[in-house]
């Protein structure tokens, strides 16, 4: 899920921005500092919105940079459980898929790609057994986080297409058709039924 979040901390700008004025050179840093930046109480930061305020410098004995307390606004990412999202495949393995959700890739388990048994084909696409449906890279798809690790520093984020209104765009579209069919259906049956007694 996406978060504005406000945040106030000190800056370390480096004695290179020290020539800009220093609400810009605070700006440079906090884009240089934050770039790629995961935190698990934080999330994964997509932007430095706007630097809200920036305090008197603090220069420290033997370190040539300054230091500005700072309050600035992020926009972040941080993936909650259950949480739905959408991408596309960017890689199929052995084991699995890869979907790219914009903001970084989560890993779909061969076993959660489908409801039905899945293999890996040569044609570097996961196959199911019965229902003869195939997941390739440049699929879109939606699909549920089950699992959010931070082991390492690094996030990883597990992913799940084995539940009703999840996996390929395509799959939820046939699926959606053939439960209106079969609702048209028992619709039917009970007009027939209706009308039967009626006589």
């Amino acid at each position: 899920m996406f978060y504005l979040t406000e945040i106030e901390d000190y800056i370390r700008v480096e004695p290179k921005l020290f020539g800009l004025p220093t609400t810009e050179s605070v700006n440079k840093q906090l884009k240089e500092t934050y770039s790629e930046y995961h935190n698990k109480e934080i999330g994964k930061v997509i932007s430095i919105i706007e630097v809200l305020e920036v305090g008197e410098g603090i220069i420290i004995s033997g370190d040539g940079a300054a230091y500005y307390k700072s309050r600035f606004k992020l926009l972040v990412w941080k993936p909650e459980l259950h949480e739905i999202v959408f991408g596309v495949i960017a890689e199929i393995t052995n084991f699995g898929a890869f979907m790219d959700m914009g903001v970084m890739k989560g890993m779909i388990h061969i076993s959660q790609t489908m409801e039905d048994y899945v293999s890996f084909s040569k044609a570097n696409s996961l196959l199911g057994k019965s229902n003869k449906r195939s997941l390739k890279q440049g699929d879109l798809c939606l699909a549920r986080i089950v699992a959010i690790s931070h082991k390492g520093g690094e996030l990883k984020i597990g992913l799940t297409m084995r539940q009703p209104g999840l996996g390929k765009l395509e799959w939820i579209k046939e699926d959606a058709a053939k439960k209106e069919k079969e609702e048209a259906k028992v619709i039917q049956s009970q007009e027939k039924e209706t009308k039967g007694k009626k006589k």
